[in-house]
């Protein structure tokens, strides 16, 4: 029996979210009023930092797994940001506070500054209704 190659990893997931979230970035600084479409884009931010969590978390047990205890931990420390700012964005989705959001995203950017966007490859329609997603989850 040949061997099954999966070649939807976590890390080309983490990725595909990574470069998601950077362009969502890139949108949001050109909103000047908070719309429909705005709470769209932010919300979408939401799900992939969640999902960016997910991929994480199934690297750490793959790696635990092995015995690489040390790799697995420095990999967490080193993504220990995005659960948090997950948590942080979505509270002040919730609640309406749109005054601290570009504080809350400019702690984003250095987490995004290594990805070139040179084309948009994101299809705005994507995050279309992410927001009534998100509150749908809660």
């Amino acid at each position: 029996m040949a061997r099954v190659i999966n070649t939807n990893s976590p890390g080309k997931r983490r990725n595909a979210h990574m470069r998601t979230i950077a362009e969502i970035l890139r949108h949001l600084s050109q909103q000047h009023e908070v719309n429909e479409r705005t709470k769209d884009m932010v919300a979408a931010l939401v799900i992939s930092l969640r999902a960016i969590d997910i991929t994480v978390e199934e690297s750490i047990i793959a790696w635990e797994k092995r015995g690489y205890w040390k790799k697995a931990a420095d990999f967490q420390q080193k993504w220990w940001w995005s659960p948090l700012m997950a948590n942080a964005i979505e509270a002040l989705l919730k609640n309406n506070d749109w005054d601290k959001m570009p504080e809350t995203m400019l702690k984003l950017y250095p987490h995004f500054s290594d990805i070139q966007i040179k084309k948009l490859t994101r299809d705005p329609a994507d995050w279309d209704g992410a927001y009534s997603k998100l509150i749908g989850d809660a």
